[in-house]
């Protein structure tokens, strides 16, 4: 076998590998959701705005990867908000956890293969904005990608997607209005902001705070890229929102621990989850 059938087959695997799954799921639920959501650290608890039709734990979906990190409880539950049928990801998978990019991003495809048309991913990162304070919302407006593997390198299929993306707008500049309107409406205090991707799992020093803020972000975290990256390949509209449960200053770098940033991410959840809830209802 040369070198390119070993690709071919390597990706003609994966598609099959991805359809396994989607026929599993719709065996298992017999149903089509409209959006997807990603629940990052510290946002597990949205699925109680979920009307609740299906629960299928990672550890019983073949092919899935299954969540090593605490905070993430590791399930996709389906159901309705309002008229809106949904399925949320309790818990994500990070390519720190030793899981490769096709890994991390498996389940983006998956939902794109079960009829999902628009994306919202959620995080908790570290913001180095000089206007951000910890516990601030932050809508996703641009991205940076300094994770060392690209989700897209390898053979590309075209059943997922073109070779190169345009990545011009990686979230949606409608769903950012929406939201944005609504949380004028609902009197929800946002921000907006570029946030960039490390492979973590540490947090960052001082002089990787700095190097962020020179880049251009306004916050930092390990996770999402990845997961965005996919969405467009797969033409997914696409929504970020981040909760900032550090700042990356003197001050805070010193006693930062994943407990506190648990802690914050929890007590901006609330919020959160009502625009998340409004901007599915009303989008």
């Amino acid at each position: 076998m040369n070198e390119g059938d070993k690709f071919d087959k390597t990706i003609t695997n994966y598609v099959e590998k991805v359809q396994q799954t989607v026929n599993y799921i719709k065996e298992k639920t017999s149903f089509t959701p409209e959006y997807g959501v990603i629940l990052g650290f510290g946002l597990g608890s949205f699925t109680d705005d979920i009307k609740i039709e299906h629960i299928l734990p990672y550890h019983e979906i073949p092919n899935f990867p299954v969540s090593t990190v605490q905070g993430h409880k590791g399930a996709l539950v389906f159901g309705t908000i309002g008229d809106k049928k949904v399925v949320a990801m309790q818990g994500r998978f990070h390519f720190y956890e030793g899981y490769d990019m096709k890994e991390v991003t498996f389940p983006v495809r998956v939902m794109k293969y079960l009829g999902v048309e628009k994306l919202i991913v959620s995080n908790a990162s570290g913001g180095v904005n000089v206007n951000y304070k910890v516990g601030d919302i932050v809508i996703l407006k641009d991205q940076i990608n300094l994770l060392p593997e690209h989700p897209l390198r390898g053979v590309n299929d075209e059943r997922f997607g073109t070779r190169f993306v345009n990545m011009s707008e990686p979230f949606s500049k409608n769903m950012i209005a929406k939201a944005k309107e609504l949380a004028s409406r609902l009197s929800i205090e946002v921000k907006d902001g570029i946030y960039l991707g490390l492979q973590g799992p540490t947090f960052e020093t001082l002089s990787e705070y700095r190097m962020v803020k020179i880049l251009g972000a306004d916050c930092v975290g390990m996770s999402t890229v990845p997961e965005v990256i996919v969405a467009r390949h797969m033409n997914l509209e696409t929504f970020g929102i981040s909760v900032i449960t550090d700042i990356g200053n003197e001050e805070s770098i010193e006693s930062i621990t994943h407990a506190e940033v648990l802690e914050a991410a929890q007590k901006s959840e609330p919020l959160v989850r009502k625009l998340i809830k409004e901007l599915i209802l009303n989008y």
